[in-house]
């Protein structure tokens, strides 16, 4: 899958999860405040991720993901990770 798929396929399961408009997801737009993040969120969205991409998130994964683009970042990487 190339990287423009996983980030649409990631801005369609965000827009469907947290119920937010696509135009929204600005790969510089701040991930918990354009989704109105709280800790039960964050648990929802791990699930969503592992589910759709087989990757395993650790929450301390987190700490460094601030913008949509530090997030479609890190699955991209670890997606490719894992399928190694």
């Amino acid at each position: 899958m190339q990287n423009e798929e996983i980030i649409e396929k990631i801005n369609t399961f965000l827009a469907d999860e947290f119920e937010i408009d696509a135009d929204k997801m600005l790969p510089e737009a701040n991930l918990r405040e354009t989704l109105d993040l709280d800790s039960l969120d964050y648990i929802d969205l791990v699930v969503v991720i592992e589910s759709n991409f087989q990757i395993k998130v650790k929450p301390e994964d987190f700490i460094n993901i601030v913008t949509f683009q530090d997030f479609y970042d890190y699955v991209i990487y670890n997606g490719k990770k894992e399928l190694a």
